[in-house]
């Protein structure tokens, strides 16, 4: 059930009917009508644009347009009132008995209730995290985390055949340095001091990882060019970071669904097959770029080199993707990738990138666009930085991993639930603090805690009609749910499949979290309104009738808040002390 499409399907048909009666050109576009709640919830249940999106094309005045919809709308039953406001907005009251059929729509669809196949089985994949495989997850990667698998969620939910992908950046000289730095923790535990110059990872990680290697080849290595131990010691090192990487992950419960290694693509002819498909689009040539811009031509060494056409696909510039030496640029390697996703049929990919990757968007979705002649949208969302506070001061934990707060520490001070839910308090592309005080804080400041409490105070509920002897089996009489505060939770009940279908829309998962959190608000206010109004309490001594009506409001609540919380990755508190 979504109430919003029903309503949008009224004013479609009325719509129609004036095309009919020639009160509207009969040649009209209704694509950007939309039904939404109103800005200000006093102006009514919901709000129409019809009459602005159509007055241009109509050649009408919006208002004409709004006056005349407003009679045909009325004249559905479910629609109380239909009011004009501004230039041309029309404002919609709705019967009380729609708002108790979505009461009755949650009980009945349970958990299914707000799903939708709106992605129709679509293949999407989600690259997310992706970090170097040179040591722990830091706290900006573990914003990253949670947003890719909220998101990833949030789409399997909205329809969409879900793959999650972690790319393993293994072919790079970073995996080098990681190699050496293992070695010393190697020649370190064999007695030996060493010292860790600038450029290799000093983290006390590492030192379990020089112990594991020791255990496994002994003395070999002691005394030896690295043109002996290098490549070993880089296989070696790069599995047990990933097995870091799985744990940090799992410590999230965050599960990928493949790990695709950058190493692959070399020296197996995928990037050159990459290159190639491109090349027989005339998007290879070899040419000269232009001085970056700051960059006086003076400074400017110009040099031939292999280049990707991506001006064609909506980049600034065109783009190296081999040197003048004959090298791969960094960007060939991440062409091959999205290649081979492009050959995997999925319909959509979704990169979820760190905010210092910004100067790649545009040239990626050039190269995705290319790859697949415009079929296979790619959408790059970018993860602002996390700053740490205590106590409203800036934080910094002990850094066992040499040069960063790590995803372990964070985890391990508030709790996985805590930790995700906060990372979505806000968009993906705006900074975030987070205050370990604040995220732990028992108040209604604290978002996390005011839905897991409302969760638990419908637990608490429930419980005390057990202990009542209610039989919550019996079916409730919706209609004595008419009071103002019961409908404001019904109305904040029937956006949930309408915030679904918009945040897998858009790719932003944060609106869950910001609806679940108006929705605890509306369930609270009404349960802090039976302090003063008995009649609002959802046990009544006097009537078990009336008890099961209200308990079933409750029951309505927590299906959505657990639904939503699911997408989140959040486990539901049962009970809060």
């Amino acid at each position: 059930m979504n109430l919003f499409d029903d309503i949008r399907a009224a004013v479609l048909t009325a719509l129609e009917t004036m095309q009919t009666a020639g009160e509207l050109p009969a040649d009209l576009d209704f694509a950007n009508v939309a039904v939404e709640p109103p800005r200000d919830a006093a102006h009514g249940d919901m709000a129409t644009n019809a009459a602005m999106v159509l007055a241009k094309p109509a050649k009408m005045k919006p208002r004409d347009i709004a006056d005349a919809l407003a009679v045909h709308l009325v004249s559905d039953a479910r629609i109380e009132s239909a009011e004009v406001a501004g230039p041309g907005f029309l404002n919609m009251r709705l019967a009380v008995t729609l708002w108790q059929d979505v009461f009755a729509a949650v009980l009945e669809q349970g958990a299914a209730f707000g799903r939708s196949d709106m992605g129709q089985g679509k293949k999407v994949n989600v690259e997310y995290v992706s970090a170097n495989p040179t040591g722990p997850l830091h706290v900006g990667h573990t914003r990253g985390a949670v947003f890719g698998d909220a998101l990833a969620s949030l789409l399997d939910y909205a329809g969409y055949d879900v793959t999650r992908e972690y790319y393993i950046n293994d072919g790079g000289a970073q995996v080098d340095v990681l190699a050496r730095s293992v070695y010393l923790r190697y020649l370190e535990a064999h007695g030996q001091e060493v010292a860790f110059e600038d450029g290799t990872y000093p983290g006390d990680y590492l030192i379990p990882v020089g112990v594991e290697l020791k255990n496994k080849v002994g003395a070999a290595f002691l005394d030896k060019g690295e043109q002996f131990w290098l490549a070993e010691v880089r296989e070696f090192a790069t599995e047990k970071m990933m097995d870091l990487v799985r744990a940090d992950l799992a410590s999230l419960g965050i599960k990928m669904d493949k790990f695709y290694s950058e190493k692959s693509l070399y020296g197996t002819g995928r990037i050159e097959a990459a290159i190639e498909a491109l090349k027989s689009k005339g998007l290879i040539y070899e040419g000269v770029l232009e001085p970056p811009k700051g960059k006086k031509p003076e400074d400017w060494e110009p040099r031939e080199q292999t280049l990707f056409r991506s001006t064609e696909h909506g980049d600034d510039v065109d783009r190296p993707v081999m040197k003048s030496d004959g090298a791969w640029t960094y960007f060939a390697p991440d062409i091959a990738y999205h290649y081979d996703k492009v050959s995997r049929g999925y319909d959509m990919l979704i990169d979820v990138f760190g905010a210092d990757h910004g100067g790649y968007v545009k040239r990626m979705k050039a190269a995705v666009s290319a790859l697949s002649d415009g079929r296979v949208p790619l959408d790059i969302k970018l993860i602002q930085l996390v700053k740490l506070f205590k106590n409203g001061e800036p934080f910094k934990m002990s850094k066992r991993a040499g040069t960063f707060v790590t995803l372990r520490d964070v985890v391990d001070q508030v709790g996985p639930g805590a930790t995700r839910f906060h990372m979505l308090t806000r968009k993906n592309d705006a900074p975030l603090d987070f205050d370990f005080d604040k995220v732990l804080e028992q108040s209604k400041d604290n978002p996390v805690f005011y839905v897991q409490y409302a969760n638990a105070r419908v637990n608490s509920v429930l419980r005390k009609a057990r202990d009542a002897g209610f039989d919550l089996n019996a079916t409730p009489d919706l209609s004595q749910l008419d009071h103002e505060a019961e409908i404001a939770v019904a109305k904040k009940l029937a956006e949930w499949p309408r915030m679904v279908a918009l945040a897998a829309r858009t790719n932003e998962p944060h609106r869950i979290s910001f609806y679940l959190y108006d929705l605890a608000s509306e369930f609270h206010a009404l349960y802090n309104r039976g302090n003063d109004l008995p009649e609002l309490r959802f046990l009544q001594d006097d009537s078990e009738a009336t008890s099961i009506s209200k308990i079933a409001l409750a029951r309505c609540v927590q299906v959505v808040i657990c639904a939503g919380l699911g997408i989140l990755g959040v486990e539901p508190v049962e009970e809060m002390r």
